[in-house]
């Protein structure tokens, strides 16, 4: 009696583990992205600033049939198809940022880019999705709802959340060499058509970074789509390719507009420069535009990497003993590769390469 009862919970505690074994499988079959993705999170800055690749695909084709007409729109998707029902809440964007286009001695296009606004976790995502161009963009993480106190260190489930981001990019660089950032204006009045889908801001980058080769395809493809703005904070956009063309992407007058320039170069800032209207918030938006246009002039119109890098150090917002500058980055548009940075820590920049084939 007591064998037999021995070999029942022998044959109970087989099945168990049988049943364990084929459920870790299961989970590892559907996961099996997902756990590449997290587990290749890395710390590149003690300041908050990590490094990821987001392996599968994240649905944005399937995003692009429906869009989003709030963020609570696209917190639902993001929950349901990256998130397996985690949920998240986006944040707002930043309010005080620096872009430029400039060549280099080698005549390289460059695209550098500052982000300024409270602290904010950083994190640069490599993606390549199927039907699109791979690329790399940062993201800040403040958005997808991490702090100073709550990193994505440690566990998994700390890192969960790092699995929304690429659907919110700050600013990228695709494999064909173009490049977009969004920065804060005061105001913006974008068109609305009841038979277009609606994107959000940093949706809208996802769609260049994916799907655009050239300014005028990313011109053609914004035309395309609606958008609001996450956070009620108006933004627009510097875009460039690697032939070095640029142009300046607003909002204003129920419109798409474009500005783009005579000069070599282009800079961009938190005012609206949209007809030469210069709408800003007066703060430091026209200080720092002209200290890049006064510095890339006093160059000739060529900055190399070194020089490149410690004008965006040099140009970050400082509002009184609060450093505001959360990263900077440079991207050659030319080479597909750049250095990136957190908070004005020029001697930590890590430099990266775009490989279409990773």
């Amino acid at each position: 009696m007591i064998k037999k009862k021995k070999k029942t919970i022998l044959l109970i505690l087989i099945g168990i583990n049988t049943a364990l074994f084929i459920f870790l499988i299961m989970a590892l079959i559907l996961f099996w992205n997902e756990l590449r993705s997290l587990m290749s999170l890395k710390k590149i800055d003690d300041y908050g600033m990590y490094q990821m690749t987001y392996y599968g695909d994240y649905g944005f084709d399937e995003f692009l049939e429906v869009g989003a007409t709030s963020d609570v729109d696209i917190e639902a998707f993001v929950t349901k198809r990256l998130l397996k029902g985690l949920p998240i809440d986006l944040g707002v964007t930043g309010n005080g940022c620096t872009a430029f286009t400039v060549k280099n001695e080698n005549g390289n296009i460059l695209f550098g880019r500052n982000f300024d606004f409270l602290y904010a976790p950083s994190l640069q995502v490599y993606t390549k999705p199927k039907h699109g161009y791979a690329s790399v963009s940062t993201v800040n993480l403040a958005f997808a709802g991490y702090s100073e106190d709550y990193l994505p260190d440690g566990s998994l489930f700390k890192r969960f959340l790092t699995l929304a981001a690429p659907f919110l990019p700050f600013d990228g660089m695709n494999e064909k060499g173009l490049a977009i950032a969004l920065l804060a204006v005061p105001e913006a009045q974008a068109p609305y058509d009841p038979n277009k889908v609606t994107l959000n801001t940093t949706t809208s980058i996802r769609l260049v970074l994916d799907k655009a080769a050239t300014v005028e395809e990313a011109i053609e493809l914004l035309k395309q789509y609606n958008i609001y703005f996450s956070g009620d904070i108006e933004c627009h956009y510097l875009i460039a390719d690697s032939s070095g063309h640029s142009v300046i992407v607003e909002y204003f007058d129920q419109k798409l507009q474009i500005i783009e320039t005579d000069k070599e170069y282009q800079i961009a800032s938190n005012f609206i420069a949209y007809n030469g209207l210069n709408i800003g918030e007066g703060y430091t938006e026209f200080e720092r535009y002209d200290k890049v246009k006064n510095e890339i002039e006093r160059n000739r119109g060529i900055l190399n990497t070194d020089k490149a890098t410690l004008l965006l150090a040099d140009v970050g917002v400082l509002d009184g003993d609060i450093d505001k500058l959360q990263w900077s980055v440079l991207y050659n548009l030319s080479t597909r590769n750049g250095k990136i940075f957190a908070n004005r820590k020029t001697n930590n920049m890590i430099e990266f390469h775009l490989n279409i084939n990773k």
